[in-house]
């Protein structure tokens, strides 16, 4: 029998988390496309970004080879499929030029392969698994079923932001976002004392960057209590921090001055105040969101015009988890609850600063997860003792100085995807993400 997968309560639980958490992402991901027109599910919006189309059957074709072929069940489409949608082979920019599948036919494929998934964990739940193909941990505790909705899930916030890049108006349906008490914006930070930590996980669902768990060691430093604000980063750009190359690195001043940035983006100016584009709709910016659609370079000169700096990924790790053992999400070891953090897409966008103080983590800083990704100081790198599991391609072949680590999660984030330990990566010239920032200094 493969080794943690025999019958009994945890083999029938594992299978029911399973079955409601690929549920959910589904509904999310027909929900987020429904109101379009065709058109725009096949229209190219950016070069940063698939059709939407594209995604839908990429979608589909990673759950067709990891949950029915790779534990052995027949075949939907063919090998031909798979070239079409690996993302490896075929750029962004260049996806709205190969022969797609159409809407109907990428949802009518979305809902053959999850039929098939659904018979499939079905016969799992009764039977258990004596002996089966391919890598036994696949099965362990669920993981590739866990891996698989967590991939719907983060194309989800791919979704929304290629929603955000359209000049198409879509207004989904979503209760406003709570603000945070009065004042809760100011620039407060938190101490956090030096010591060892428990970094990464070895969580079932966990993916092979978090692992394994391992022991760490920071210095006692500062860390904001919120993240950093639209005021905030309006009075940098008020201050000329766009303007003063002292303020920016040598490769950021080069960006900064090659894209000829002003302001984050979808902001324009008008007179001293800010409005933006969301979803189509001209708005004024909220003072005391945190700011987001800033890139890694903008992020740093804002923290050096502050006199800080943006902190590492172990100091953001450390401030999430606490003291001693570590926690697994900042407030602890329950669930995402509404009362306590911003995730999936509940407001269709950041909340204010301090709308959360359920969610703060033992030293009271707050909004760690959900709002908005958060930008650390750190290249993505390997821990020590790393693994690639299941493929390369989901973390290995990103390695290296070229890729900075974000952190936490953002308002379009499932919490099925996000946790204390969770290290997201991108180029440090991206902007089309809901990422922002909190800053740190030396204690």
């Amino acid at each position: 029998m493969v080794a943690g997968t025999g019958r009994g309560a945890d083999w029938a639980g594992w299978v029911h988390r399973a079955r409601s958490e690929l549920t959910s992402a589904r509904e999310r991901t027909l929900g987020l496309v429904r109101p379009l027109p065709e058109a725009e599910l096949l229209r190219q919006h950016s070069p940063l970004m698939s059709p939407l189309a594209w995604d839908l059957a990429h979608i589909a074709n990673y759950e067709e080879q990891w949950l029915l072929r790779a534990l052995g069940e027949p075949n939907v489409t063919g090998p031909e499929v798979d070239l079409l949608y690996d993302a490896f082979r075929h750029p962004r920019a260049g996806r709205s030029e190969l022969p797609l599948f159409s809407p109907a036919r990428a949802l009518d494929y979305l809902a053959q392969v999850r039929e098939r998934v659904l018979a499939c964990l079905t016969r799992l739940e009764v039977q258990g698994l004596e002996s089966g193909p391919g890598d036994p941990r696949l099965l362990r505790e669920g993981f590739v079923f866990g891996m698989v909705a967590q991939h719907e899930q983060q194309h989800a916030e791919t979704l929304c932001a290629t929603l955000q890049l359209m000049r198409w108006p879509y207004r989904p349906e979503a209760p406003p976002a709570p603000r945070g008490p009065e004042g809760s914006d100011a620039a407060v930070q938190r101490l956090i004392p030096g010591g060892p930590f428990w970094m990464g996980s070895d969580a079932p669902w966990a993916y092979d960057n978090e692992r394994p768990r391992h022991r760490r060691e920071v210095p006692s430093f500062f860390i904001d209590a919120h993240p950093v604000t639209n005021r905030a980063f309006a009075a940098f750009i008020h201050d000329g921090g766009y303007d003063d190359p002292r303020l920016w690195s040598q490769a950021g001043w080069a960006h900064r001055q090659a894209e000829a940035l002003e302001a984050p983006l979808f902001w324009k100016r008008e007179g001293r105040d800010f409005v933006r584009r969301r979803f189509g709709f001209i708005e004024p910016v909220p003072p005391d969101e945190p700011v987001q659609h800033v890139c890694w370079y903008e992020a740093d000169a804002f923290a050096r015009w502050r006199g800080c700096r943006l902190p590492t990924e172990e100091e953001w790790e450390r401030a999430a988890a606490g003291p001693g053992d570590g926690r697994e999400q900042p407030w602890g070891a329950s669930p995402a609850e509404a009362s306590r953090a911003n995730l999936g897409q509940r407001h269709f966008g950041p909340a204010g600063v301090g709308a959360y103080p359920a969610g703060a983590s033992a030293e009271g800083v707050s909004g760690l997860l959900g709002d908005v990704w958060e930008w650390t100081a750190s290249d993505f790198l390997p821990y020590p003792g790393f693994e690639a599991f299941p493929y390369r391609e989901y973390s290995e072949v990103f390695h290296g100085g070229e890729y900075k680590v974000l952190r936490g999660g953002s308002w379009a984030t499932s919490p099925v995807a996000i946790r204390n330990s969770f290290r997201n990566w991108d180029f440090p010239i991206r902007r089309q993400i809901f990422a922002g920032f909190r800053c740190a200094h030396d204690a």
